[in-house]
């Protein structure tokens, strides 16, 4: 399908002159997948609004730690934040806006909000320090920002870093809520936007040190909900959804809010989601479906006695590849299959996963109906079953990036290439192997390893480092890092904490190298590249050698 910005609702066009090329987008036949959307589309008209008006305004929207709404209160609170933005902040369609929250009913209002104002939302983990926070807010050209008063401080010392970033207005101190009040707010017309209008930029964590910004449509966020969501999930009006990835993560934003939203269910957003707590929301809430890595689903596995998850009744797991053993454990204990999936922040969300009555432990499953997927060589031939490959896929979503070269990269032939190595078995299942580059995934976190790298490099005990993934039977991989000391320093416990306790302080504390091991050389090649895929070796012989 060809897009026609001259539709455009946006009168800020900085997002849809930073796409790529269009010759450079995967392939889309949006009717070949059975979906279809009015060329007029603000998606909160779908996903709230449309409620009210078929008489559903009462029902449960948000359950939280201190507020429960309605759907038509979720309306009026997002109606009321869309105001403020338009009339005191002067946001007009197309500009961008960052968010700066844990899983809050108020985030997920801003969320709608900006969306329903016709806004580009720019999601953003509270974790992020000042130097993180300033490549996307540079990247994406942002000059607004709504943020939880709690996790404020790393976003004004961005603003010395960025100078055209002007304007943050905190919730939960009273600042936006003040605003919120003004008479006349409780109503707002839905901005004029069209279903190809970038309403989202999502970042990705980035290989090399730099995330990149995918660039999602206002129909893009329906997509999801009516492939995975409706052909695969199958969840009711009656769920209760709950789960732990961020919604700065579209695993999150899908899972958490746009899967329910899309067909009036209920969001329980618990004020905290470490495993204990998600089983104590889960309890307390009656949750029936939950979104969240497969290390969070070992974690709960060994606190599980004593706890009535008996109101579970979907599981979903992504955001790391769900180990055989973790799903039997799993099923063993609650009865429940584990609905395995393989997402990217390039697809939006989940594109290969099996419906609970075509699980087989151990594979992802097969293409969400809508998208397809293939096995290919690295000329882009496909391969016969049973090879492992590079998996491509194409479907309703897809790779655009902002303003970015390595758009080139992800996309081939019309195909989007994940960066997993995959091989397919006769049946057409999908079967994990590895990442195809150095990206370490820890507990469900995408990890870059150069970005660590480059933060142990500033602290002054560090001459030379590599980062890798060291395997982990807990979080799947944990981060390793091989450190070449500067002479007049020690290496004992007591550096490797400090070079910890650097990194958390620099860097979203997530990303710490767990495990520390001090070196006299590291592998390189002859041109004095470091051979991160040596380091890899060296990490998984010393896992097999542990006791």
């Amino acid at each position: 399908m060809d897009e026609d910005f001259s539709r455009s609702g946006h009168l800020d066009g900085f997002a849809r002159d930073n796409l790529p090329p269009r010759e450079s987008w995967p392939a889309l036949d949006l009717a070949a997948t059975g979906l279809s959307y009015p060329e007029r589309l603000n998606v909160v008209s779908e996903l709230v609004d449309r409620h009210l008006a078929e008489g559903r305004g009462d029902r449960l929207a948000v359950i939280g730690p201190e507020e429960n709404w309605s759907y038509a209160g979720l309306a009026e609170t997002v109606n009321r934040i869309a105001n403020v933005l338009t009339r005191d902040l002067g946001l007009v369609p197309g500009n961008r806006v960052l968010l700066r929250a844990a899983n809050t009913p108020m985030m997920v209002a801003a969320y709608l909000a900006v969306l329903k104002a016709g806004g580009v939302a720019v999601a953003t983990m509270p974790m992020l320090r000042a130097g993180e926070l300033a490549y996307p807010i540079r990247k994406a050209r942002i000059a607004l920002a709504l943020c939880d008063h709690r996790v404020v401080a790393d976003l004004q010392a961005t603003q010395a870093l960025v100078p055209e970033f002007s304007t943050i207005v905190t919730w939960g101190d009273g600042a936006l809520e003040g605003l919120m009040a003004q008479a006349g707010y409780e109503n707002f017309t839905a901005a004029d936007t069209a279903q190809d209008d970038v309403c989202l930029i999502a970042f990705t964590s980035g290989t090399t040190g730099e995330p990149k910004g995918t660039m999602h449509f206002q129909r893009d966020l329906l997509a999801i909900c009516d492939t995975y969501g409706a052909r695969v999930l199958k969840a009711s009006p009656d769920d209760r959804f709950i789960g732990s990835p961020p919604l700065a993560f579209t695993f999150g934003l899908g899972g958490i809010v746009l899967f329910p939203l899309r067909i009036g269910a209920a969001i329980v957003l618990p004020e905290k989601t470490a495993p204990a707590d998600l089983m104590l929301a889960i309890e307390e809430h009656r949750a029936s479906v939950c979104f969240t890595a497969p290390t969070a689903y070992r974690a709960m596995l060994a606190q599980i006695e004593g706890r009535d998850l008996s109101s579970l009744r979907i599981c979903v797991s992504a955001g790391e590849s769900l180990p055989k053993a973790t799903f039997e454990a799993w099923q063993a204990k609650t009865g429940l299959p584990l609905l395995d999936g393989i997402g990217a922040t390039e697809m939006l969300h989940i594109f290969i996963g099996a419906p609970r009555e075509k699980i087989r432990p151990g594979s992802t499953g097969l293409p969400v109906p809508g998208y397809e997927a293939k096995i290919v060589d690295e000329a882009g031939e496909e391969l016969p079953d049973g090879t492992p490959g590079r998996l491509a896929v194409r479907g309703p979503t897809g790779c655009r990036y902002l303003a970015d070269p390595r758009q080139a990269r992800y996309v081939e032939n019309g195909w989007n290439i994940t960066g997993d190595t995959y091989l397919r078995d006769a049946d057409g299942y999908f079967w994990y192997q590895a990442r195809s580059d150095d990206m370490i995934v820890s507990a469900g976190y995408n990890i870059a390893g150069p970005e660590v790298e480059a933060c142990l490099l500033i602290h002054e005990a560090v001459a030379e480092c590599g980062v890798v993934g060291a395997p982990c039977p807990e979080r799947g991989q944990i981060v390793k890092a091989y450190v070449l000391l500067r002479a007049g320093f020690t290496a004992d416990a007591a550096l490797a904490k400090a070079l910890q306790e650097h990194v958390k302080a620099t860097i979203a504390p997530y990303k710490y190298p767990r495990a520390i091991a001090f070196v006299t050389s590291l592998p390189k090649t002859p041109t004095g590249k470091l051979q991160r895929f040596a380091l890899r070796e060296m990490a998984r012989a010393e896992a097999a050698a542990a006791p």
